[in-house]
């Protein structure tokens, strides 16, 4: 079973000079990645929808709504020609629940009106986006890049918050369903999940009241900045709980779901059969 572990200084000095895209930088878990990534001498650009509340040399921003494809395109397109090439991508940025799907809204007539979406664009589609860009660009470079990716605490457990869970499940869900692609390439892709942190969606006014297992958001980007750092990390989920870190993808969630197959027959080789017959199919006909 897997335990805890500390992240050192001396596991990141890797990043210095590093060029890495940060979407959602501007405040909470982003912002406190960006001045760790800049203390450690790696080049940042951001995409928010406001700019970052600092200044350096190494820091650019390009505004971004997440949930738009030009937008997104035209970030990693502004990081290329101001730096040439892409090493990290942060696909961070996210919001909070904005629907209940049980006791839904009805409009005049008393029918159910549509649930709001919001949530599951920005926190996943926006993900996907951003995912599906850094592939593109980093396959086309000869030097190896990374991407991590922003899950959640409630990636892997009930949440009572259930645009905002599903989204998270579908972050967790994209990286299982990319990772035995980009096995054939020199991208890895990693995600953190994040237990209760003080960030935009819980500010300081209200964690201050509030008797919680609170963490800052600066020991979250510790993990992100590792993630980046460890050529050897390579589809995993970081679990930061009151600063701790525990890695639970192969750890836990991983082991759980080979001793739920038990022996049965792993879906990546059935569909890699079922790809195979297809293609001698068409190439018989």
């Amino acid at each position: 079973m897997a335990s805890f572990f500390e992240i050192a200084d001396s596991d990141l000095i890797s990043l210095k000079s590093d060029v890495v895209i940060i979407t959602g930088g501007s405040s909470g878990i982003g912002l406190a990645t960006v001045n760790l990534l800049l203390d450690l001498g790696a080049t940042v650009v951001v995409g928010d929808m406001n700019g970052p509340p600092l200044s350096h040399q190494n820091l650019s921003f390009q505004k971004c709504d997440v949930t738009s494809w030009p937008d997104q395109l035209s970030l990693f397109k502004f990081t290329i020609e101001k730096h040439d090439h892409i090493d990290h991508v942060f696909a961070n940025a996210g919001i909070g629940s904005r629907c209940e799907h049980v006791n839904a809204d009805t409009d005049s007539n008393g029918d159910p009106v549509a649930p709001n979406l919001t949530t599951y664009d920005t926190n996943f589609k926006g993900m996907v986006y951003s995912s599906h860009l850094a592939i593109y660009y980093l396959q086309k470079q000869d030097s190896p890049g990374s991407i991590v990716a922003t899950a959640s605490a409630s990636s892997f457990q009930h949440f009572p918050a259930s645009d905002y869970t599903a989204s998270k499940h579908g972050v967790l869900g994209f990286m299982r369903g990319v990772l035995p692609n980009l096995y054939q390439t020199r991208i890895r892709m990693n995600e953190i999940a994040p237990s209760w942190t003080v960030t935009g969606l819980l500010p300081p006014q209200l964690t201050d009241r509030i008797d919680g297992p609170w963490q800052q958001p600066e020991v979250v980007a510790r993990a992100v900045a590792v993630l980046m750092a460890d050529q050897k990390r390579q589809g995993q989920l970081i679990y930061i709980v009151q600063g701790k870190y525990k890695e639970v993808e192969e750890g836990f969630l991983m082991t759980a779901a080979r001793e739920i197959l038990d022996g049965e027959e792993p879906a990546i080789k059935v569909l890699q059969n079922i790809k195979e017959v297809v293609a001698g199919f068409r190439m018989a006909q």
